[in-house]
């Protein structure tokens, strides 16, 4: 993301007195450096907490042992960057750090991560976890690189007492691309003062935008829109791409979206989570299954009446051709830095990390979908959040991005293209047309 002063100071002094860790020689050996996003919500410490607790569990359990947690407070795009760069020196490397998926074959690349496999042959709980998981955290040698602690789908989240207000119905279940953009017209018409419908853009919002926003629409337009892994190509910028920037375009064009200045703002998840949504201020947000999890009770944010004012609904395909509805799932994983001496140690922690009581705790906390049958079978996660049942149910329809090494590039373009849409310095034929000048000079021919 775009970073502001803010940010760019909170993660200097992280990175600034970070201790020597991993593979450093005057590392302790006996402690495991474990780095993390700490999200630049002050209010919100979700992992900061979960890591508490592991922390007192592992250091019980292994006796002269200690667990260090490393937080990198950044928005998401710098935690990225903060953490690769980590991961370059012994000197500053984690043993252990929280890597999202998507970036695990860029990091390999770089050589940055330790397969696992010579600790998962070992490991009982690994048969129980989802073969889709299991995938994610597999690279294109055929090695994992790391263990999933959840997963993810996406939909449309809407404010019924505003639905109410606007004629719409409570039970709302769009159809098309169509049945979308006319909601968020009628709301603009008939409850001033609301943002209809927020579709995440723009560069400084990085995954959220590439994913949450354009891919939701993408996928929506044609099998293997992105990238045909039969032929192990990348696509340029068809006419499924062009309606997905249309859609975009549109929606920032005719005022139904958050104002440009907030859209591209890199901390505008936060605020859709904290302020937008539990304030009113807006009516349909494609948005995230954990969404939920900002609103409960012992939250950042707790909205006690969230459960009856917030409806859900799939996402749909472009014009209802089947399967109907679209998601996108992501996820992260703990993985062991290529420069760590421990690790040994450091597979003990993510023993710990991902036994079954903590497996169960970190995915009711962060609002995660199980990808451990043994947690998606027990009742506390079945209890643990409204709506889980049905974003649990958008699973048959998901799609996961390619994970190449050079998809943060062809992410970064595509963010590039919906920009120039969204500020209106492109038409969405344009844009398009400058995306595949960029592909071209990512992938190659």
């Amino acid at each position: 993301m775009r970073p502001t002063a803010p940010v760019l100071i909170a993660v200097t002094i992280v990175l600034g007195t970070l201790p020597a860790c991993g593979g450093d020689a005057n590392g302790s050996p006996d402690t495991v450096k474990i780095a993390y996003q700490r999200t630049t919500d002050s209010k919100v410490r979700t992992m900061d907490d979960f890591l508490a607790r592991v922390k007192k569990q592992f250091e019980r359990d292994h006796p002269g042992k200690h667990l260090e947690p490393v937080p990198v407070q950044a928005a998401q795009e710098d935690y990225y960057a903060k953490i690769q760069q980590m991961m370059r020196s012994a000197k500053t490397a984690p043993d252990l750090v929280h890597e999202d998926t998507f970036l695990i074959n860029s990091d390999i690349k770089a050589g940055y991560l330790r397969p696992l496999d010579d600790k998962l042959a070992g490991w009982k709980d690994w048969s129980r976890f989802v073969p889709t998981a299991k995938a994610a955290a597999r690279a294109e040698d055929g090695k994992t690189y790391g263990v999933p602690d959840g997963t993810d789908t996406r939909g449309l989240w809407f404010n019924k007492e505003i639905f109410a207000r606007a004629g719409l119905p409570a039970d709302w279940q769009p159809r098309t691309w169509q049945d979308v953009l006319d909601a968020a017209r009628t709301v603009k018409r008939k409850v001033p003062g609301v943002i209809p419908l927020n579709v995440y853009t723009g560069k400084a919002a990085g995954e959220y935008a590439t994913m949450q926003g354009f891919e939701m629409l993408l996928y929506g337009t044609g099998a293997d829109p992105l990238y045909k892994p039969a032929e192990r190509k990348w696509v340029t910028g068809g006419k499924g791409f062009r309606d997905a920037l249309e859609f975009v375009r549109t929606v920032y064009a005719e005022k139904l979206g958050p104002d440009p200045s907030d859209a591209l703002d890199p901390n505008i998840d936060s605020r859709v989570a904290s302020d937008f949504l539990p304030s009113g201020k807006l009516a349909i947000d494609l948005d995230g299954s954990w969404l939920g999890k900002n609103w409960q009770p012992g939250s950042g944010h707790p909205w006690p009446q969230w459960p009856k004012v917030m409806g859900q609904a799939a996402f749909p395909t472009q014009n209802g051709q089947a399967p109907g509805r679209v998601s996108l799932s992501g996820g992260w994983t703990w993985a062991i830095s290529a420069k760590s001496r421990k690790a040994d140690l450091a597979w003990q922690a993510i023993e710990e990390l991902q036994s079954m009581a903590n497996a169960t705790e970190w995915t009711v906390r962060d609002g995660q979908i199980a990808v451990r049958t043994d947690v998606a079978a027990d009742p506390k996660y079945l209890a643990s959040l409204p709506g889980i049942g049905f974003f649990t149910g958008l699973v048959p329809a998901t799609h996961y991005r390619p994970a190449l090494p050079v998809y943060p590039q062809v992410s970064s373009a595509i963010r590039d293209a919906m920009e120039s849409v969204t500020t209106g310095d492109a038409t969405a034929a344009v844009a398009a047309q400058r995306y595949d000048g960029a592909l071209k000079s990512i992938a190659g021919r």
